[in-house]
């Protein structure tokens, strides 16, 4: 039996992930950082806290007897960070935490280290058109301080799995979605459950996203697949929609009729740079296309859920806690 130790596991991703692989018949040990939440990990999964992931983070007994890392703890992303030195908070989880825990991991007999990063190490936005999308051999260009700290930490995984013989395997989602979403995601189903008029109708820019059970498939996929190791991976759904649609399937799902004005692009990135909110309104109106077909060829891999699907439960999930 593959024994697992899943960081992160009662955040969103981290939970649904647990949920899986003790269903599946794993043994799974939840690493947390504090006694919060653990009411929400399944019944059977040993938890053990190691409190802030860092540099100095103590893993001896979370690794112990272990033999496949699930790496999901980090910093999160924020639109506005002001922490006075953001990037050396970011690094201090996401890059020199990773890095400690794989060094760890390959001391103590860890066999495989999946690690979740981010598409953002990729860039912001693609270009428009079918060839716009971005792929595994893309130049890096991270362009934040998440970012930066994501392709930090990705670089010293890739070394230490060199240096070690590791099996390590990367994961670029885009924006995760699913029953318990937070942050963007539940802005914008809060904001078309109100039935304010949008004035979105004239986007045609297409975004990709990732449903949490088609996230938590590759994950667990991951686990045993030989041909994964040493790969770095950018996932999603594999179905790519403009803004107006989404909002549509979105509504639809809950008997809604959404009112979409056709307001000019070029007045939305205007109002963008005069409001202050030049990131928030590009990640409505510019692209970002992900080409997932490395890792459905790896794993032969077809997504357990259609994006429709996955915003219907994502909905009914957010109505039944309203």
């Amino acid at each position: 039996m593959k024994r697992i130790l899943v960081t992160g596991a009662n955040g969103f991703v981290g939970q649904a992930l647990c949920r899986a692989l003790n269903g599946n018949g794993y043994f799974i040990r939840a690493a947390v950082r504090s006694n919060e939440k653990l009411a929400q990990l399944p019944e059977g999964v040993e938890y053990c806290i190691v409190g802030e992931v860092g540099s100095g983070t103590g893993w001896s007994t979370a690794l112990e007897g272990i033999d496949t890392v699930i790496h999901l703890a980090s910093r999160v992303h924020l639109m506005q960070d002001n922490s006075s030195d953001a990037l050396s908070e970011y690094r201090k989880i996401n890059t020199a935490g990773t890095k400690r825990l794989a060094s760890l991991a390959a001391q103590s007999g860890v066999s495989r280290f999946i690690f979740l990063s981010s598409i953002k190490v990729n860039g912001e936005y693609t270009g428009e058109g079918n060839a716009g999308s971005f792929c595994e051999t893309d130049t890096p260009d991270p362009q934040d301080n998440y970012a930066v700290s994501k392709w930090e930490a990705e670089q010293a995984l890739t070394e230490i799995g060199k240096e070690s013989g590791l099996e390590t395997v990367i994961l670029r989602p885009p924006l995760v979605y699913g029953p318990g979403v937070k942050a963007n995601f539940l802005s914008l189903l809060k904001i078309i459950d109100s039935e304010v008029p949008l004035p979105f109708a004239a986007i045609k820019s297409k975004r990709s996203f990732i449903y949490l059970g088609n996230l938590v498939d590759i994950i667990s996929k991951c686990i045993m697949s030989p041909k994964v190791s040493g790969q770095t991976f950018l996932v999603s759904d594999g179905e790519d929609i403009a803004i107006p649609q989404l909002m549509k399937t979105i509504a639809k799902s809950m008997g809604r009729d959404p009112v979409l004005l056709p307001i000019p692009v070029g007045f939305l990135k205007l109002f963008g740079r005069i409001s202050g909110r030049k990131s928030k309104v590009g990640r409505l109106v510019r692209p970002l296309v992900i080409n997932n077909g490395k890792i459905v060829g790896a794993l032969n891999w077809k997504a357990p859920y259609s994006l429709s699907e996955g915003i219907e439960l994502t909905v009914k999930s957010y109505l039944d806690s309203k």
